[in-house]
């Protein structure tokens, strides 16, 4: 299997978007985990990094000034007031993860967050699959190809093609299937972006919308589509709105930072095979078609659509 392939200790480059170069894209990462305080993992952050750790409030810290930009240290708790979030930290304790954010690293910097996760482990930091009710994630979110949406409707299309791939080829713990986060993209939006290949930004945003009105998806494009396209939004509830940003928010990846094997590369490189996807016209289509003729079949032909992919993919040699 292509997964099987897949580099853990080295990061794949994001591709160029017609003449859009990548080289300049950063990414800012968010990891969340449990086995650590707030202040035990700020102080990892500031011995690997450097800098200043400074309090938000009496949950939340921000290393400033480090190697690599300003970093936030938070309990991933996110209610309408203060006094139920404290109340629910104290009621739930170690299943509300504590949460870095970095800022967004240049590629050649993104070795550093393995380095991070290697401390973290180190340290004591436990990951998604060490008790059963965990369900923490990895967000990456890789800024987008060009200032006026290059690349972001091609990106889509790979994405919803390949969601079901990625999900059966690596599937993700129980306990983030049942939690309403990392939800698979709506069929009918995948059947849409099958069947259209020149959507305009603005037009994808108005489909996008009206399907996905929730920020809870594997792929979340909303603080993409607010930066762009703010007036398509109007239908979206406000609590999904969490700003504007010139960045995907790929969320399906989850945090298994205390399994020697999993590194942060290896989610990266999956992100780089979507974006490669997109960038490849021929296999975008070859999906496209193929993904309308399962689609239509008289016989259902299940768990085909992953080796459909499979396939696709390994004829390609991506």
């Amino acid at each position: 299997m292509i997964h099987d392939d897949i580099p853990t200790d080295t990061f794949f480059t994001l591709p160029d978007h017609a003449d859009q170069s990548s080289a300049l894209r950063r990414t800012g990462i968010e990891i969340e985990f449990a086995g650590l305080s707030v202040a035990e993992a700020a102080q990892v952050v500031q011995h690997l990094w450097g800098g200043i750790i400074e309090p938000v409030d009496d949950r939340d810290l921000n290393v400033k000034g480090g190697q690599f930009g300003d970093v936030k240290v938070e309990l991933d708790i996110s209610l309408q007031k203060k006094w139920a979030e404290d109340l629910a930290a104290q009621a739930l304790g170690g299943l509300v993860p504590v949460e870095i954010v970095t800022a967004p690293l240049a590629q050649g910097d993104l070795p550093q967050a393995d380095r991070l996760v290697g401390a973290l482990r180190k340290a004591g930091a436990l990951g998604t699959r060490a008790r059963l009710a965990y369900g923490f994630g990895l967000h990456l979110n890789p800024e987008l190809p060009g200032p006026d949406g290059v690349g972001l409707v091609a990106v889509a299309r790979a994405y919803a093609l390949l969601e079901p791939w990625l999900r059966q080829s690596d599937p993700i713990d129980p306990a983030r299937r049942v939690l309403p986060f990392v939800d698979p993209w709506p069929l009918d939006l995948t059947d849409a972006l099958a069947q259209t290949a020149r959507w305009t930004v603005a037009q994808f945003a108005r489909t996008y919308t009206a399907h996905a009105p929730s920020r809870h998806y594997g792929l979340d494009l909303l603080p993409a589509l607010q930066h762009l396209h703010a007036e398509a939004l109007a239908a979206v509830p406000v609590a999904h709105l969490k700003g504007a940003r010139p960045t995907f928010h790929y969320r399906l990846p989850e945090a298994r930072l205390d399994e020697p094997g999993w590194s942060i590369a290896y989610e990266w490189n999956r992100w780089c095979l979507i974006e490669a996807v997109a960038i490849n016209s021929a296999v975008l289509e070859d999906l496209a078609q193929r993904w309308q003729d399962h689609r239509t079949a008289l016989v259902p032909r299940g768990r085909d659509w992953a080796a459909q992919v499979e396939t696709v993919l390994a004829a390609a040699n991506l």
